[in-house]
Formats: C-alpha cells, structure tokens, sequence
C-alpha cells in the first residue's frame, strides 16, 4: 500500500482505503395536523440506493439498513450498518447510521428541507431514498399516536377521532446533503 502524508495536517492516507465521508438525509413534507413525524425504532429500515464512490456503479435495487444490524469492518475499526462488496470493482464499501442524528420532523419544518439522519459512509454514497412503512407521527392538537405510516405513494391520511379532523403527510420529497 501507498501512505501519502499530507504536511499541514499531518494525516495519512493509504491508498485502497476508503475515505470517510458523512451525508445527511434531508427530508420534506407538508403536515395537515400532525405535530411530528419520525422514523419509529431500531428496526426503521432505511431504504437506499447507494452508489460506489471508487468506479461509479449505482446499485439497482433497492438495500435496506436498520440501527439493528451491526457488522464488524475489517481491522477492528469499530462496526457498521452494512457492509457490501461493489459487484463492478469488488471494493468492500460501508455505511453506518448515526444513532444519535435521527431527528423527528416537525409542524415548524413544514414545507423545509430538514436533515432527520446521518450516515456514515466508506466508499459508498446514498443517492436515492425510498420512505415505505415504519414511519409514526402524532396528532398536533390530539397528539394521538398514529404508527405503522407508509410513506411510498409520497402522501397519506387518516381521520383523528379526537378532533373530528383528517390529518395528513403530503408531497413527501427528500435530498441528502455531504456533511
């Protein structure tokens, strides 16, 4: 392997590792009703094409990772949410989500990109995301609990008994921003 040492930072890079790069998930939808919406538990499953930072191939079906899945990276530099081989250039790649980073979206973001997670990636970057089920969000005025959302069609509704109101998640849309 090749080490380059950078001079004014004083850092290594070997060359064939991957680089460690954060992205942020932004996320966007127009609430009717409701006070927040969030990916609900360890086992959300974030569904994501990623696409290899080394020769470029996009993944062509969708690949899922959940805060539950934990797999050692090679060297013992701690774990990852997943860890795949590039079917083009056989370079190993990983992606972990950021615990810590996962942030509900609120009435107040309406309308607004807001960032709800980060991921962590090695070689790999997310360029596209599919919201399906697992999604909760409570009843602003209620604050009743609605789980078990399916956000695929972009959109979805109910009725809040409470108020006697239809509530709704509409024109869902998101970007991932590098961080």
């Amino acid at each position: 392997a090749v080490v380059i040492t950078f001079p004014t930072a004083g850092r290594k890079l070997i060359c064939g590792e991957s680089k460690m790069v954060k992205f942020g998930l932004q996320f966007k939808a127009t609430l009717e009703h409701i006070s927040k919406v969030r990916p609900d538990g360890e086992d959300f499953r974030w569904f994501l094409k990623l696409k290899c930072q080394n020769c470029g191939e996009i993944s062509d079906k969708w690949q899922y990772i959940t805060l539950m899945s934990s797999t050692p990276l090679k060297g013992g530099r701690g774990s990852a949410s997943m860890i795949q081989k590039c079917k083009l250039c056989s370079r190993e790649n990983s992606i972990d989500i950021l615990k810590d980073t996962i942030k509900p979206y609120n009435a107040e973001d309406s309308e607004k990109f807001k960032t709800i997670v980060h991921f962590e990636c090695r070689g790999l970057e997310p360029v596209d995301f599919q919201p399906q089920a697992g999604f909760a969000a409570e009843g602003a005025e209620s604050r009743t609990q609605f789980g078990e959302i399916n956000l695929m069609e972009k959109d979805w509704n109910d009725y809040d008994e409470k108020i006697r109101e239809s509530v709704g998640i509409y024109e869902v849309t998101h970007q991932f921003v590098k961080i």
